[in-house]
């Protein structure tokens, strides 16, 4: 049996290494359309590669997975992140927990786990061409013809369709022709661009956890925010921009942002808060005591921006100055104007409809012998180490070839 997986990432890859692990005889090749292999493996989590994540219930793993939550549950029940840290520490790689639930192996090192799926693939015999860019799938009566971009041909048996995300809808034009159903592809996991709001100037600088909204929506997040020079990141901004994918595509990526800086706290909580600081510390300034545990810089800008002078002393606030404080604290807005999205982690919301996928198998419903992994399905996770928990798990089931 000749097998072709296309596309040479994190799905490529373990599909075509659970080819040779369900079924030994196979002829395997992995088919990469440029000069290299595991790309986006390699910049993952700056280098480190966030495997997966410390989320060992599949019940509530699916909630991270703004497409394919329902689908995704049978995909799990039979490949989770607690078979992906087997996996790797059968083959000695031990992965470590940091604080916010992502995994990463105990180097730090992306090259070890880039190391562990070329020392699999070389030891199975499986085989790796690059620049090998297929153009068209065509089936026979044995199986595919594959054509080449060269105008070269080749007669497998069955394919592994591993091609990742495509940012235009026409880099899914051959998977469409099979008769698939593609769903529109749009970014996921972008950052928000803020050209003209000041608080770009605390690039940097980390607020935990905030309280984030998109307004005239009802997109809302939890999380860490990061303050960069384009404006905000992080997971509380990413999580959104992943959820509202199809959503922020349609206002053009123009909209406003609403930040409650304390996380969760509601005004009542903060109104309470502020008096304790008013009874206890009535003569100390304003930007010397920081309730909230705010960064200082954060701090500083917001008792600026309601025009305070920061060498009031507490007991001098008077009640209009608490209710602008509350204000900018629950319900401080900027404006959207634009996203950043970084190339080599690009994550796509779209690709082959899952209503043409049998989940159990990965396997077409419209073509006998064809099977996906990884994102060129509409599939997609927020980020945390759940785009490739879903890559190694289609790939492992679509590589059962059932």
């Amino acid at each position: 049996m000749k097998v072709a997986v296309i596309g040479g990432g994190a799905a490529g890859f373990f599909s075509a290494i659970s080819v040779k692990h369900h079924h030994p005889d196979a002829s395997v090749t992995i088919y990469e359309r440029s000069n290299k292999v595991l790309s986006k493996v390699k910049v993952s989590g700056g280098g480190r590669c966030n495997v997966t994540h410390h989320c060992f219930k599949v019940g509530e793993l699916v909630k991270f997975y703004p497409r394919g939550e329902k689908p995704l549950r049978k995909a799990f029940g039979i490949f989770s992140p607690t078979d992906t840290v087997a996996w790797f520490n059968e083959r000695g790689v031990e992965l470590k927990t940091e604080e916010d639930g992502r995994m990463f192996p105990i180097t730090d090192d992306s090259q070890t786990i880039i190391d562990t799926l070329m020392g699999e693939v070389q030891q199975l015999g499986i085989g790796v061409k690059l620049q090998s860019s297929i153009k068209r799938l065509k089936p026979i009566d044995s199986g595919w013809l594959l054509g080449f971009k060269g105008g070269e041909t080749k007669e497998v048996d069955k394919v592994i369709v591993a091609t990742g995300g495509s940012p235009r809808t026409e880099g899914f034009d051959w998977l469409r022709d099979l008769g698939h159903v593609i769903e529109e592809p749009v970014p996921s996991l972008f950052t928000f661009n803020m050209p003209k709001e000041p608080i770009k100037d605390l690039m940097g600088v980390v607020a935990e956890p905030v309280s984030a909204k998109v307004m005239g929506t009802k997109l809302s997040s939890e999380g860490p925010l990061l303050i960069t020079h384009w404006g905000m990141s992080g997971p509380a901004i990413l999580k959104l921009s992943a959820f509202g994918a199809r959503i922020l595509h349609e206002l053009d990526y123009s909209f406003k942002v609403l930040i409650n800086w304390t996380g969760s706290l509601s005004e009542q909580d903060i109104r309470a808060e502020l008096r304790k600081v008013v009874d206890s510390a009535p003569k100390k300034k304003i930007r010397n005591v920081n309730p909230f545990g705010l960064p200082s810089r954060l701090w500083d800008f917001l008792i600026s921006k309601i025009e305070i002078d920061e060498t009031m002393i507490w007991m001098n606030m008077g009640k209009k100055n608490i209710n602008r404080l509350v204000h900018v604290l629950t319900n401080d807005v900027y404006q959207v104007e634009g996203k950043t999205t970084f190339k080599e982690e690009f994550v796509t919301c779209g690709g082959v409809s899952l209503s043409d996928i049998d989940i159990k198998a990965m396997k077409s419903k419209v073509q006998p012998n064809l099977y996906f992994a990884g994102e060129v399905m509409d599939v997609d996770g927020v980020t945390g180490g759940f785009n490739f928990q879903a890559a190694w798990t289609s790939g492992f089931i679509a590589g059962k070839l059932s």
